[in-house]
């Protein structure tokens, strides 16, 4: 009998790769859409639409039938004056999910975290699942409405639920849609709008492996646990490295120091943005930026199997996406 699931944010970077994977794998989808969302990334796929929103109090009744419910859906931003929409979507959202899906009998759920959940350690330090930053060291709104959201689903458990937790790192890959933060900085260099850039790190995975990795966690998770679904840490100079060799074009060779652009921010947000003008960089990313986010997922490599495909693949395959979907008309070899 096929095992249907119901997924959440089936329209957005992580889970599109997610939905066109199950379809691949043989599973049946439910994908809950937001009457406005882009269905670009589901086009051709063989998955029922339902629309709503993740608060809908009729939520039960839309999972009816399913036995699996991948939570992927989020609010992201780092635009401080979204804060009240990231609690609402994130944690009051989770809330809710959380509640239908016991009350329709879903009998396992993978809840998609973010490794912003967890935090950072002391600079330089690589931190892995057993991390956790107190909630007020957590810079900005959404990395707060995450880890807030990830306690829903410690919660859930706790009243015995089956819900295993997914902590995705930085995905890079195809169908980027929006585009992520990190596809705006590919997208940046190809239209060679990047001149410098800061000395910051991030840990890196296809998004595809992330994909998988939420499969790997249906069927070899712990109930309760959280499994970082990371790769790579490297450097942002790294990465546009790596993209120069890609695709021809330089990389920048200048770091540009961080008060720079902390200063920009804060005039964007606290002086312009309350006159009218739509702030161009958000304070909290740049907050961010400050200390590299470095993290270790073998635990999701030992237990479960996440693969590790090496970034260029999954750089040159974003970069190629981007061109077939006319993001950029930039040439380049």
């Amino acid at each position: 009998m096929t095992i249907r699931t119901f997924v959440t944010g089936a329209t957005g970077f992580v889970g599109a790769n997610l939905a066109r994977l199950l379809v691949q794998e043989g599973y049946g989808v439910r994908a809950l859409v937001r009457p406005n969302s882009r269905l670009d990334n589901l086009q051709d796929l063989d998955v029922e639409i339902v629309k709503g929103d993740l608060n809908d109090p009729d939520l039960q009744q839309k999972m009816q039938g399913c036995q699996v419910l991948f939570h992927v859906a989020a609010h992201y931003s780092l635009w401080q004056a979204d804060r009240q929409v990231l609690y609402h979507n994130n944690v009051l959202g989770t809330r809710n999910v959380l509640a239908a899906a016991r009350q329709a009998g879903i009998e396992r759920t993978v809840y998609t975290s973010s490794v912003a959940a967890i935090g950072v350690g002391e600079p330089g330090k690589v931190v892995d699942e057993t991390h956790q930053s107190p909630l007020e060291e957590l810079i900005g709104h959404y990395k707060k409405s995450k880890y807030l959201a990830e306690q829903e689903a410690k919660q859930a458990v706790k009243q015995g639920q089956d819900i295993v937790i997914v902590n995705p790192s930085t995905p890079i890959g195809p169908m980027d849609i929006k585009p992520t933060p990190t596809g705006d900085i590919i997208l940046r260099f190809l239209r060679r709008q990047m001149p410098a850039y800061l000395n910051t790190g991030l840990n890196f995975i296809d998004v595809r492996d992330v994909a998988r990795g939420h499969l790997l966690a249906l069927d070899k998770g712990k109930t309760g646990e959280r499994y970082i679904l990371g790769n790579q840490n490297l450097s942002l100079k790294a990465v546009l490295d790596q993209l120069a060799e890609i695709t021809g074009l330089s990389a920048p060779q200048k770091s540009i120091p961080g008060w720079i652009p902390l200063s920009l921010a804060w005039i964007d947000e606290r002086i312009l943005a309350p006159l009218g003008k739509p702030p161009s960089i958000p304070l909290d990313g740049v907050r961010m930026s400050h200390q590299p986010m470095y993290y270790n997922a073998s635990k999701a490599v030992r237990e479960l199997g996440l693969p590790q495909t090496p970034i260029r693949t999954a750089l040159q395959d974003a970069v190629n996406w981007f061109v077939a979907q006319k993001y950029v008309e930039v040439a380049y070899k």
